[in-house]
């Protein structure tokens, strides 16, 4: 059993994952050797040892869950309570104990950790929505019965991001909710249904916030200056643009080759947070087109390996689970990536596997666990029950 189970492993998975995570911690070291002393006044290899440790942590936890645990623990309602449960009360914790970094509360520091309550968030969302529509599959079409408890939920737990506030963590919760919802096995009808009752419960939304004259509030100075960053960057370059025109500087200058690791210009305090939103530039910078190419075929690969498991899952659940954190994974590298290279607003959003962040790290590897929990049960099971029936029917022969 043991030998067929490690047959059943996703070991291209497991090896992709591996070697991003790798290239991951050797950019961090790179980017952020400046910027610790300039900025932070700590050691050069502070941010990459407190890496290390987080990835040492997060793949324990990978091993842990690909191997030991399997995913339909999940689908336990006393799982799923703790961990709504747990995910409320830390970002109701965080607005109160909250750090305040870039205007806004999105980390609690308890002695030497530093916990982001949104990544536990997005797990919590993605397991109680797959629990909630697998068991809604006979009435899936009726909104009312099937829709208005997640619905709450969700929007309960947007609330509380949007008052840190995180718009960059609603925007990729609501992008991997949508994910869900429209593969939950909904009827086209019903998806409209869906889509409209979403575009003018947004529209009353902002008709409010405009009414109520809360638009300075959210709309802060800052948060306006990244949108007109984004739209004209050189219209404002030592200002609003800073950031997005220094990491163009950082794209265009690599080449097809790079200018080699750690010879990068930007990461010199030109480009702000180098080793965590803007990491990419730094390795287009030093790594050049091949280096980006590398690191989005592999990002690619495990989204995709991701949807695949979730096609090839006979359990509703575990296919829901493996969309859900396929395209959590799929969406936070896009929103990046597009901050990076300007096609998308900044919203602080960081590179999965590869930028600098304990709490992202950790989380995204034991999410990626369960991912692989899922491949191998599934492998395991069909090739358990294709021996059993070869075996039954050599015997009644």
């Amino acid at each position: 059993m043991l030998k067929n189970i490690l047959k059943s492993q996703d070991y291209k998975l497991i090896i992709s994952l591996v070697v991003l995570c790798f290239i991951g911690l050797v950019m961090v070291y790179s980017s952020s050797m400046i910027t610790a002393i300039t900025r932070y006044h700590v050691p050069t290899d502070y941010f990459y040892k407190k890496q290390m440790g987080a990835l040492l942590l997060g793949f324990f936890l990978f091993f842990a869950t690909a191997f030991f645990v399997p995913y339909k623990i999940f689908k336990e309602k006393a799982v799923i309570i703790s961990i709504l449960v747990v995910s409320f009360l830390l970002l109701v914790l965080v607005l109160v104990l909250g750090h305040t970094a870039g205007g806004a509360k999105s980390w609690i520091t308890i002695g030497p950790l530093r916990i982001q309550p949104l990544e536990i968030a997005k797990l919590a969302v993605i397991v109680y929505l797959a629990y909630a529509f697998t068991k809604k599959q006979e009435y899936i079409n009726q909104l009312t019965r099937a829709f208005i408890p997640p619905i709450i939920i969700v929007m309960l737990i947007c609330f509380l991001l949007a008052a840190q506030p995180d718009y960059g963590g609603v925007l990729l919760m609501l992008g991997t909710v949508a994910a869900l919802v429209f593969c939950s096995g909904i009827s086209v009808k019903t998806g409209f249904k869906i889509f409209f009752i979403t575009l003018i419960g947004t529209g009353l939304m902002v008709f409010v916030i405009w009414v109520t004259g809360k638009v300075d509030k959210i709309l802060s100075p800052t948060r306006l200056g990244r949108f007109t960053g984004f739209i004209d960057p050189f219209a404002d370059p030592d200002g609003k643009g800073y950031q997005l025109v220094n990491s163009y500087l950082a794209i265009g200058s690599g080449g097809l080759g790079g200018e080699g690791l750690g010879q990068g210009v930007q990461k010199f305090g030109y480009l702000p947070e180098s080793h965590t939103d803007f990491i990419m530039a730094v390795i287009s910078e030093e790594l050049g087109f091949a280096g980006v190419i590398v690191v989005l075929g592999l990002l690619f690969f495990i989204v995709l390996q991701g949807l695949l498991i979730a096609k090839r899952c006979s359990d509703p659940f575990g296919s829901l689970l493996a969309i859900g954190i396929s395209t959590m994974i799929g969406i936070q590298s896009f929103v990046n990536l597009g901050a990076v290279s300007g096609i998308l607003p900044i919203t602080g959003v960081t590179l999965p596997f590869v930028s600098y962040g304990g709490s992202s790290i950790t989380l995204l590897l034991f999410s990626t666990g369960v991912l692989a929990n899922i491949s191998m049960v599934d492998k395991f099971k069909k090739k358990y029950k294709q021996n059993n029936a070869k075996s039954t029917h050599l015997e009644s022969v």
